[in-house]
């Protein structure tokens, strides 16, 4: 199976940058060996669903709602983002469960809602700092998995340490294989044999320079990348890292 290399660009990107980075992408995605989607803020969406479209790169939103509709301003339904061309949505990113205060049984429910609309789903789990420093990085990711997963879940769980998240850090290639081993023991009791096959990215300060050795690690499906996404050379860079099969 094809490694999957995803860029959420999260809160930036005016019509100008956006354009340029979408043509850049095209020009340079032709005979790569993963699969390519870029998250682009809402705002952004249907043109960049249409600048890409016919080419290998799918489109995907930042978040959605868990309602289809309704009295919910400045919110987007997983409906909304079909209809703007989106196939993908991330739920559950370490930034909205801060920023926001979403809990794991919202995430859920905003999986079911992306499920539904027949949308592409990566659900984010991942510690503290002050979580790891104190050992409990597994109880934490373990109950992260079993609260924001729905019984009849069909996407892809990225891990992304919070503290690595544009801190430029990221974790020993022990501490990601263990972790990534750990993911995959809890989806198999969860699931059974179905959670065998859900793949697990990586994200947390990917680059150009460390995406090989993350990529190569057992269980790393791929990688959910933040601000190398916004340039182009560099989010190709990490995708001619990406193994196959």
């Amino acid at each position: 199976m094809a490694q999957l290399i995803a860029g959420n660009w999260k809160m930036n990107g005016r019509t100008r940058q956006a354009a340029e980075l979408c043509a850049a992408l095209r020009d340079g995605a032709g005979g790569l060996g993963c699969e390519l989607v870029v998250f682009p803020p809402a705002t952004q969406l249907t043109a960049v669903a249409g600048l890409l479209a016919g080419s290998p790169i799918a489109v995907g939103g930042q978040d959605c709602h868990a309602d289809p509709d309704g009295a919910h301003t400045g919110d987007i339904s997983a409906g909304m983002l079909r209809d703007c061309g989106a196939t993908w949505v991330i739920l559950g990113h370490s930034e909205r469960r801060a920023d926001h205060a979403e809990v794991d049984d919202l995430i859920r429910q905003k999986v079911e809602a992306a499920q539904g609309e027949g949308l592409r789903t990566i659900v984010c789990v991942g510690e503290t700092d002050e979580q790891r420093a104190t050992g409990r990085e597994t109880e934490v990711v373990g109950w992260q998995l079993l609260g924001s997963l729905p019984r009849d879940f069909a996407g892809v769980v990225a891990y992304e340490p919070v503290w690595a998240i544009g801190s430029g850090k990221t974790p020993g290639i022990d501490e990601v294989a263990a972790m990534h081993a750990f993911i995959r023991e809890e989806l198999v009791r969860q699931f059974a044999e179905a959670g065998r096959s859900v793949p697990i990215l990586y994200g947390g300060s990917v680059k150009p320079g460390n995406a090989a050795d993350l990529l190569a690690v057992p269980e790393v499906a791929g990688a959910l990348v933040g601000g190398a996404s916004l340039v182009a050379v560099d989010f190709l860079a990490i995708a001619r890292a990406a193994r196959y099969g």
